[in-house]
């Protein structure tokens, strides 16, 4: 069975936020989010959060065992982008995006192994 979360427009880069999903992807649910409260970026947060939403919807929803679960799939895409301008020279407003990321995570069960 699969668990579904996700976030939609988490003030972070996707190529920042992609850096945290590549080093928690296919790990146990408790030792990423075990690893993700000592890393060191903003993003890391919203990971936790998105994991723990991610957990209550498997335990809530299906009765599933949470120690059994592990990151099956991680995907960080693109969201909508925030148009501003910054001061330039002779008086110009030069224009910058301010990217947003759509976060999706899906959790499974581990299979257990049959003892010979």
């Amino acid at each position: 069975m699969e668990y579904k979360a996700s976030i939609k427009n988490y003030r972070s880069t996707p190529r920042k936020a992609r850096l945290i999903a590549d080093f928690v992807r296919g790990k146990d649910v408790k030792k990423a989010i075990a690893e993700l409260k000592f890393i060191n970026k903003k993003a890391g947060e919203g990971f936790i959060k998105l994991l723990n939403s991610a957990i209550a919807n498997a335990e809530n929803n299906y009765s599933a065992d949470s120690s059994k679960l592990f990151i099956k799939e991680i995907r960080v895409d693109e969201g909508a982008s925030l148009k501003r301008y910054r001061a330039g020279s002779n008086g110009r407003a030069l224009p910058f995006k301010r990217r947003l990321s759509n976060i999706s995570v899906v959790l499974a069960e581990k299979a257990v192994k049959a003892e010979k």
